[in-house]
């Protein structure tokens, strides 16, 4: 198989609509085929109880900052969480994941302190970090589980 016919299933965060994409194109926006949302535009997409697992076990790496509104720290790691999706995509999705909202999502993902950020890959925990991070951290943090 060529990397032009070799695909990675992607759910999308805002519908949960599984989607197959080619990898070869990864890099040209790809959408999701039911809501027309972008699938790996760098944003950060916010997860819910229904698409939390469905994402997780997609075909690519997905780093979940888990954090809550209250949260000064996560509040003010927000922006820097936002560079590195830039820089990271579309090889790896950011999502985030408001523990307020989800409690039980964050109790089976062992969440005992935040900001917690959680890399998967395939439905596995690669590695976590802890506390606020700088853009470039976070950057550095995936790349070297990644390799």
């Amino acid at each position: 198989m060529t990397e032009a016919t070799e695909a990675v299933r992607l759910t999308c965060a805002t519908c949960g609509q599984g989607n197959r994409v080619p990898l070869a194109r990864l890099g040209q926006g790809p959408k999701c085929g039911a809501c027309g949302e972008p699938l790996t535009d760098a944003r950060v997409a916010e997860l819910d109880a229904a698409t939390h697992d469905k994402v997780l076990r997609d075909g690519l790496p997905v780093l979940v900052d888990y954090w809550a509104p209250w949260c000064g720290p996560c509040r003010a790691m927000a922006p820097e969480f936002a560079k590195a999706a830039k820089t990271l995509a579309p090889g790896v999705r950011l999502m985030k994941l408001n523990t307020e909202d989800h409690p039980q999502i964050s109790a089976r993902a062992g969440i005992r302190g935040i900001p917690a950020l959680i890399l998967y890959r395939n439905g596995r925990e690669l590695a976590r970090l802890a506390g606020a991070r700088p853009a470039a951290e976070i950057e550095g943090f995936v790349r070297q589980h990644l390799r």
